[in-house]
């Protein structure tokens, strides 16, 4: 069976989706609020439960108004992208820049999932003495659109303090990669990522195959077609 570029495209999104939520879900169901497990071992990788109310990686806009505001800029910028991945694979786009606007999609309807429906499912998660509850009897801790994203993957590569005889942070600490984020906002820094990295040789090839394909065919010449007689 052939699959259709749409079709390959939406078992992309769908598959980040699962991904996305199910990991939301365990960590939800299994962590307390602020526990941390190293992966693998590591010292510089964790799975790390925190939520935020608002945008990627941590950042915030605050109050239930803003909250309201940044839920539904979020369900119409996907709408967009929706629209926008259509008309791209109907105008025969590079395969490349779909695969790339398709990972920003799945990653925006990920994150609005959490938004739009976790208040209403879980329990609010405790700080300490138990974990977030999926159906609770006495209903969810928020209301539609504003339940909170959660995040889980912690990088801090590089912690350490700055030496004293720098000047205004010196003894401070230091950490990279300091934010704390989820699979939904990977997909959404990868799409765009590549989109710049590779934009140039992505439209190349996309120009290229325009031109080829509207190439003439070139007509056999006078002599050519005596020779044949």
């Amino acid at each position: 069976m052939k699959f259709t570029t749409s079709q390959k495209l939406t078992a992309l999104v769908i598959l980040i989706l699962i991904i996305d939520q199910l990991s939301k879900i365990w960590v939800k169901t299994n962590m307390q609020y602020g526990d941390q497990l190293s992966i693998f071992g590591a010292d510089w990788a964790y799975i790390h439960f925190v939520e935020n109310n608002g945008m990627a990686f941590g950042l915030s806009l605050g109050g239930k108004i803003g909250k309201l505001a940044l839920s539904l800029f979020r369900i119409g910028a996907v709408g967009f992208l929706i629209y926008f991945l259509k008309r791209l694979i109907q105008t025969g786009q590079n395969m490349g820049v779909l695969i790339c606007f398709s990972l920003i999609l799945a990653g925006a309807i990920g994150n609005i999932l959490d938004s739009a429906f976790y208040g209403i499912i879980f329990s609010e998660s405790p700080y300490h003495g138990g974990v977030a509850e999926m159906f609770p009897s006495g209903g969810g801790y928020a209301s539609f659109l504003h339940g909170k994203v959660v995040d889980m993957l912690y990088f801090p590569m590089v912690d350490t303090f700055l030496p004293e005889w720098m000047p205004f942070w010196g003894g401070e600490r230091f950490q990279f990669f300091k934010p704390v984020f989820n699979i939904a906002d990977s997909s959404i820094s990868v799409g765009i990522m590549s989109l710049l990295i590779f934009q140039r040789g992505f439209f190349k090839n996309d120009e290229l195959t325009r031109k080829a394909h509207q190439a003439p065919v070139q007509e056999p010449t006078a002599d050519h077609t005596e020779e044949e007689e």
